[in-house]
């Protein structure tokens, strides 16, 4: 069988696994394998082992559960709840105010967190029953809530992004780096539509309680955890101290330090953050695997060459390639899981970005936010379908409360493909970059 008509068949065999619920690693997996083998015959079997030994002990991925270790551990103090809290001291008397503090709050978790599950289920708890309290209309606080999500992934340190660079030998350091300052605009945009909408429209989220002077400075004195988290994280990278690793290993043992002297973190917690890291990462090593035996299906094939050239033949201005590779990360965002899409898109749209002289430090800012958005749109949004159902809000009002939110992250991803410099100027500026 030839090599790209192999790679075809066996993206097709491997969407419709996905798509009658097979899960992730065995679609992967059992596509790739049964075609590798038609295709290249019973030796190719011999890389499926060599392909899985050298996955599992690249020290590439190290970072990876160091960071969602320091997630898990965070996930079981009050963080969460003091960014939340600080947040809506100040901005209480403004309309909208509870959900413009909820976005930077999730904002605030992003820097510790690194994923956008956790991230809105922590400020959420605590959130949410505030926005009930004041009467704020459900499916526009809560679908500001979900897009807040995208934060999480954006702002470093993120798991999104480890991936990202291990697929694309990007380093990771600046890809850290390069995620502050979209991600710093990207909450700023989401805090202020509320505002905005909700002083317009009233219904959507009246003002707040008045909240005391001391007492929005005092609850200022709540968040310098994630604050030194952040600092001793990134700095240290930025700064040439510490690889991503070792700012991984740094970052665990200061939130453990913390999580243990300030918030009480007993062991049974311990042990609860200890198993659900290990059940993440095992989950993703598992889809890792089906994955790198996938993309050496799909990356024998001459598809990716082909489309690189039928793109660069066809002389489209290279911002129109990057505009239509945006749409199609958005479609497929619909149907197919993050870390899957990647695995899948990633080889094939790289070599195209980079043959059109971009750059794949600020096309991975864009590659992240894009992927992420796929997370809150239906009938996939695995975003959209966690808040409806942690939170009990009908799908239909979420989805009308999620629209303007997902129009100002549509008009952030405009933003950023227009001034790659936001992007690229911190990183430029690394000490050992």
């Amino acid at each position: 069988m030839d090599a790209t008509a192999a790679a075809i068949i066996c993206l097709s065999i491997m969407l419709i696994l996905l798509l009658i619920g097979i899960p992730i690693p065995f679609a992967l997996g059992f596509s790739s394998i049964l075609i590798g083998t038609i295709t290249y015959g019973a030796t190719i079997l011999e890389k499926v082992g060599s392909s899985t030994f050298y996955l599992v002990y690249n020290f590439v991925w190290t970072p990876l559960p160091l960071f969602t270790l320091m997630a898990c551990i965070m996930a079981e103090t009050r963080i969460g709840e003091d960014l939340y809290r600080a947040a809506r001291n100040w901005l209480s008397r403004l309309p909208g105010g509870l959900i413009s503090a909820s976005i930077l709050g999730e904002a605030g978790m992003a820097a510790a967190l690194g994923a956008s599950a956790p991230t809105i289920i922590a400020v959420g708890k605590v959130a949410v029953p505030e926005f009930e309290r004041y009467g704020y209309n459900k499916g526009f606080s809560i679908g500001a809530l979900a897009c807040g999500g995208v934060l999480g992934p954006l702002i470093p340190p993120s798991a999104t992004m480890i991936i990202y660079s291990v697929l694309t030998n990007v380093s990771l350091g600046r890809l850290f780096i390069a995620g502050i300052i979209p991600g710093i605009i990207l909450a700023l945009m989401l805090a202020a539509l509320p505002v905005v909408m909700c002083a317009r429209n009233p219904r959507l989220g009246p003002v707040g309680a008045s909240v005391s002077w001391a007492e929005r400075f005092g609850s200022l004195r709540k968040i310098w955890a994630v604050a030194l988290i952040f600092v001793f994280i990134l700095g240290s990278i930025y700064l040439g101290i510490a690889t991503p690793t070792e700012a991984g290993g740094i970052g665990a043992f200061i939130v453990l330090v913390i999580a243990v002297l300030f918030y009480h973190l007993r062991w049974r917690n311990l042990y609860r953050a200890m198993i659900e890291a290990a059940l993440i990462n095992a989950m993703l090593m598992f889809i890792f695997v089906g994955a790198q035996f996938f993309s050496y299906v799909i990356g024998t094939s001459s598809l990716a060459e082909n489309i690189t050239s039928f793109v660069v033949n066809a002389n489209l201005p290279p911002y129109l390639v990057i505009g239509v590779i945006m749409i199609l990360l958005l479609i497929l965002g619909c149907f197919i899981e993050g870390i899957t899409l990647m695995m899948l898109t990633i080889p094939i749209f790289l070599p195209l970005v980079i043959t059109l002289g971009f750059d794949p430090l600020w096309f991975g800012i864009l590659y992240v936010t894009n992927m992420e958005m796929g997370l809150i749109t239906p009938p996939m949004g695995i975003n959209l379908f966690l808040a409806r159902n942690t939170f009990n809000v009908p799908t239909g009002e979420l989805l009308k409360g999620i629209v303007p939110f997902f129009v100002m992250l549509l008009l952030f991803l405009a933003i950023i493909a227009a001034i790659p410099q936001l992007s690229l100027w911190l990183p430029s500026l690394m000490v050992g970059r």
